[in-house]
């Protein structure tokens, strides 16, 4: 037990130096971005008949007058203190508006790991148990056209048969349009999620599934699967007793790493299906400058990132019990 409390203070002090870099990366694109504030917000006529005096209280808005050092370590001293700013194009708490959008993402994102990672193990594990059979060069086949193929496009493709010509599932947004709040049924914020998170596990499955597959072809060339045949166990036996604990550490670590790739994936789709979740969020304040309410959805997806890749480290021990033995001894 001590050893993983170790483990854990050693990657949380890399989490906060992770955070520190991703940070001020992001300011600095930010700052490097072409878009003016006050030209995207404001409006170049507009800022062409309002007085020096005007100007100048926008600029102060928009911190567009203050050295850029100056407005980092501003933002970092309140960060450290736990305020991440105010959104200066929602005029409520960074904070606020943060676990709105993620409350909505959060079934989302979640639906779409776990369905993406069960299908995904589900096909590799079959596709490397037959090799060279038609359920292999199917699933290949499958798993490489989706992931040659745009999150955008594959959304488009679901909205405009499912929406459009077949009319099972809404045609965008979180809620039915004009429905009050607390009147929206759980049932109908699933109806709207369903083809958001059906995207986004399509697209995750296929390096799920094509790395388990090589990893399930490895185990079955190996010597002691070589030696179970010998011993009469079939392939179903052998696929259960030695071919997932085998895959299982490469498993773990492919569907904690699909974390980045899922909520990446989500900006694009929650744009097609116009979705109100953190990551249309994330485009509005890159679009718009607002650079308080980017650096804190950007802080919290790699915070929510780290988090995954800890876990990953963490259940090593518990599947492997080499792992958790070797930890222990030193």
């Amino acid at each position: 037990m001590r050893h993983r409390l170790e483990f854990a203070g050693k990657k949380c002090i890399r989490m906060v130096l992770l955070l520190l870099g991703v940070s001020l990366a992001a300011f600095l694109l930010m700052a490097a971005s072409p878009l003016d504030p006050l030209q995207t917000n404001v409006g170049q006529a507009a800022l062409g008949s309002m007085s020096p005096e005007q100007i100048a209280q926008l600029e102060d808005y928009w911190g567009t007058n203050i050295p850029l050092p100056e407005r980092y370590l501003g933002w970092l001293a309140d960060a450290v203190r736990g305020d991440l700013g105010t959104s200066l194009l929602y005029r409520q708490p960074v904070l606020q508006i943060i676990g709105e959008r993620l409350g909505n993402s959060l079934g989302l994102l979640l639906f779409a790991w776990v369905l993406s990672g069960v299908l995904g193990l589900a096909l590799g594990v079959a596709a490397g148990a037959l090799r060279g059979r038609w359920p292999d060069r199917l699933i290949r086949g499958w798993c490489l056209l989706i992931s040659s193929t745009p999150t955008f496009w594959l959304a488009l493709l679901l909205l405009m048969v499912f929406s459009v010509w077949l009319g099972w599932f809404p045609i965008g947004l979180s809620v039915p349009i004009g429905a009050a709040a607390d009147s929206v049924t759980f049932l109908e914020r699933l109806q709207h999620a369903v083809l958001p998170a059906l995207t986004l596990s399509i697209t995750g499955v296929s390096s799920i599934a094509l790395h388990t597959r090589e990893k399930m072809v490895d185990v079955l060339e190996s010597d002691y699967v070589l030696f179970a045949r010998a011993r009469g166990e079939k392939l179903p036996a052998i696929v259960l007793r030695h071919g997932l604990r085998n895959v299982a550490l490469p498993a773990i670590t492919l569907q904690f790493a699909s974390v980045s790739e899922i909520i990446g994936g989500s900006v694009l789709v929650e744009q097609v299906f116009s979705y109100p979740g953190l990551g249309q969020a994330a485009v509005n304040a890159g679009l718009g400058s607002d650079l308080p309410l980017l650096l804190g959805i950007t802080v919290i997806t790699a915070a929510i990132v780290f988090a995954g890749n800890l876990a990953a480290d963490l259940l090593y021990g518990v599947v492997d019990p080499k792992i958790r033995r070797g930890a222990a001894r030193r």
